[in-house]
């Protein structure tokens, strides 16, 4: 039935869709936007879903981790594939702290021999489980440690979980914490247990969240099973990404190098993820209060969250080498603008085999290359110069990505037009996110790729996803008449952070998804069997995905005028403003109810005697943030995106050289940048964009603003509306130069 109602919706929009079509491409004059028509056809049938599957085949054959004889084949191959395609194409290393595993132990100290099997097993299913050289289960820049503690159940280790705790008059200091994976990136939960005193933590994935209870596990279906555990980095990345050892500069051979024990975003506690399978003995051993009911996960016990005489012994140790990351970087020559850049980008390497994260990605971008080398061939070049790039190390914190970025800033800032990212690829509905200057040329774009499921575009698809899943009636009916895709904002977690948080570079990320649900993330389960099982079995989200990033590309690079659309920028900014201005006034209204209702001792009275519960602790007041400067300036930023706009329309028809115009829009964002960063963590200058402080991957919009306010600091939040102030200023001025340089050319 569900699916009957899917293609209903999707005619639906597809029929009033064909009523809004535009018959110029944005950007294009006429003649131009026909020729770029053109020459996407001719780019689509050079995309063979066949093509993209055996690359997935090959490339996820093997184990291929930083620094591994895998990764260093993998970059040769890819190297050798740019080369065959026309490419001009080199391998870049960098050298890079990467600590592997030298010992991990773990173990119940309660006389019942526990010991923790810290290992996945090989499965019938999936010969590639069973191959050698693959790294054991570990979390990347946890510390050296060995422990004896009492163990604390923590649910998810955010920090409401542990302001539940301090209620129940439990703490962590001293203690090691075991944690569910999920509702926050894994890097923030033993951050936050180390702040809380914690010695040690332990990740694991909860069959709830991820594994029986959510579906057949692997082999028979996709989701996790008994043995599997979820690898990852857990440097504090929202510090700074990359080589741990050289902030700001490029990881070369001669680099110079903090001691380690001066770098910042290496974990201070160990920490050691785990399966289920292992989980279920710590967490039946302990005892002290029943969990909450919403922290109940889906083994078959009765979750408690211990009193801290559960004692367990937790010993690891780090190879900490400096290991080759091998970035391959291929270029095509623009025809007219050489050295206006239009990059492209998805790692290589993986945990383990990757064929998922991110050798699907990978394959698709791979194809795109090769059919623009084709069109290359046959005399179609590109305007602007195009650069590829498969980036080594992503997966320890996004390593070749920022090193390569940070050696060549200079350049970069000067010439990259934009960035277009993608990572792992799946079957399901477009998920985009980036600069929203270009959410209408997104728009453009999922209106004009074919979504191979349903033989609608991606944008009806989308749309209609969106429709069905809204449960609000008003919700439903906004989506019916929205003509615009939502682009995401970015946080962090792939390779674009350098290039848009750090550089100001205009970013896109790309990737489908939704239907392909599983538990093989990280794990040793992540094969080219299980892709093509659960995935993207026939490639044809690949080609859709190659359709997708590679119009963007094309458009970048041959477009007339750059079709930046401030106008989109400035409503998501006004929407961010709204919603801290709320955030402040409800923030400072229910600290001031709270610390009246902890002072006339309500808590105590409404409390459950036998649930052991503190009253809250009373937290320092905010004073009034005035928002009423910014609010006048996204109006002034409103009129000039307005007279921008109206004045590139009047341009495109000239044919006049547009090189120094398109240098100044593509150049624009970069006045969202502040020059000290982001409190605490100055490579973050992104002054709209960057991921939170404890939310890891997931993005914070006006960060330095709302996270003062989050944190109730008062004084920072001040100092942080006063820097977004001038930085919307700066934009402002910046487009209305633009819009008068215009005009004198008239």
């Amino acid at each position: 039935m569900k699916k009957t109602i899917t293609l209903f919706c999707i005619n639906l929009l597809y029929s009033l869709s064909l009523l809004a079509q535009h018959k110029s491409l944005p950007g294009f004059n006429v003649a131009h936007g026909n020729e770029q028509q053109s020459i996407e056809q001719q780019f689509d049938k050079n995309i063979s879903a066949a093509n993209i599957g055996a690359n997935i085949k090959e490339l996820s054959a093997n184990p291929h981790h930083l620094g591994s004889a895998g990764s260093k084949a993998v970059a040769a191959s890819v190297l050798q594939k740019f080369k065959s395609y026309g490419w001009d194409a080199k391998i870049e290393t960098y050298y890079v702290l990467f600590p592997t595993p030298k010992s991990r132990s773990l173990s119940l100290e309660n006389g019942s021999g526990f010991k923790a099997s810290l290992s996945e097993q090989a499965l019938n299913g999936d010969l590639s489980s069973a191959q050698q050289g693959q790294l054991p289960p570990y979390n990347a820049w946890s510390a050296d440690g060995n422990v004896t503690a009492g163990l604390i159940f923590v649910n998810y280790g955010l920090p409401a979980d542990y302001e539940k705790l301090e209620r129940m008059g439990i703490s962590v200091k001293g203690k090691i914490v075991i944690a569910k994976y999920g509702k926050s990136w894994r890097g923030t939960k033993p951050k936050i247990a180390w702040e809380h005193g914690a010695v040690g933590c332990i990740i694991y994935s909860d069959p709830k969240d991820d594994g029986f209870a959510k579906g057949d596990v692997y082999p028979t279906g996709a989701f996790k099973p008994e043995y599997a555990v979820q690898r990852g980095s857990v440097m504090d990345m929202v510090i700074y990404p990359g080589d741990p050892l050289t902030p700001d500069i490029g990881a070369t051979k001669n680099a110079k190098r903090l001691a380690q024990s001066e770098a910042k975003t290496i974990l201070k506690i160990p920490v050691q993820p785990i399966s289920y399978h292992d989980a279920l003995p710590l967490l039946s051993a302990l005892k002290g209060n029943v969990a909450p009911a919403d922290w109940n996960g889906g083994l078959p016990i009765t979750y408690h969250i211990g009193d801290g005489t559960t004692q367990v012994k937790l010993s690891l140790a780090f190879n900490w080498d400096i290991v080759p990351a091998y970035n391959v970087i291929a270029k095509l020559k623009g025809s007219l603008y050489k050295d206006e850049w239009i990059v492209r980008g998805n790692h290589h390497d993986a945990w383990v085999n990757g064929a998922a994260d991110p050798i699907s990605g990978l394959a698709s971008l791979l194809e795109e290359a090769k059919a623009i080398g084709i069109l290359a061939k046959n005399g179609i070049k590109s305007k602007r110069t195009l650069v590829y790039a498969a980036w080594d190390g992503e997966e320890q914190s996004l390593l070749g990505s920022t090193e390569w970025v940070e050696d060549h800033k200079e350049e970069l800032k000067s010439k990259v037009v934009a960035y277009i990212n993608s990572d792992g690829n799946g079957r399901g509905f477009l998920e985009a996110g980036g600069s929203h200057a270009l959410e209408s040329f997104v728009t453009e774009i999922a209106k004009d790729v074919t979504d191979p499921q349903v033989g609608k575009s991606i944008f009806e698809r989308w749309k209609a996803n969106k429709i069905l899943s809204a449960n609000a009636l008003s919700d439903k009916n906004k989506f019916l008449e929205q003509q615009s895709f939502d682009l995401a904002a970015l946080g962090t977690g792939s390779d674009y952070s350098a290039f848009l948080q750090h550089l100001g570079i205009p970013t896109l990320n790309f990737g489908f998804g939704g239907e392909d649900d599983g538990g093989e993330y990280h794990t040793n389960f992540d094969s080219y069997e299980n892709f093509i099982k659960f995935k993207d079995p026939d490639f044809k989200y690949g080609v859709a995905l190659s359709q997708t990033a590679g119009r963007a590309v094309l458009r970048l690079a041959n477009a007339d005028i750059l079709p930046f659309d401030f106008s989109s920028l400035q409503t998501k900014i006004s929407t961010y403003v709204k919603e801290v201005t709320a955030l402040s006034k409800n923030l400072k209204e229910t600290v001031s109810l709270d610390n009246k209702l902890i002072s006339n001792g309500y808590y105590q009275i409404a409390a459950d005697p036998t649930d052991n519960l503190a009253a809250p602790v009373a937290k320092k007041e905010l004073s009034e943030l005035n928002f009423g400067d910014i609010n006048l300036v996204l109006d002034s930023l409103k009129a000039a995106t307005a007279k921008l706009n109206e004045s590139l329309k009047q341009q495109l028809d000239k044919g006049e050289s547009f090189y120094e115009l398109n240098k100044a829009l593509y150049q624009a964002e970069k006045q969202l940048l502040t020059d000290t960063g982001l409190p605490g963590r100055p490579w973050y200058k992104h002054t709209i964009y960057a991921p939170g402080l404890y939310t890891g991957y997931g993005v914070k919009t006006l960060p330095g603003v709302r996270e003062a306010i989050e944190q109730y600091n008062g004084d920072e939040a001040k100092a942080q509306v006063a820097v977004l102030l001038q930085t919307l200023k700066n934009l402002t001025q910046n487009l209305n130069q633009i819009h008068l340089s215009l005009k004198t050319i008239r």
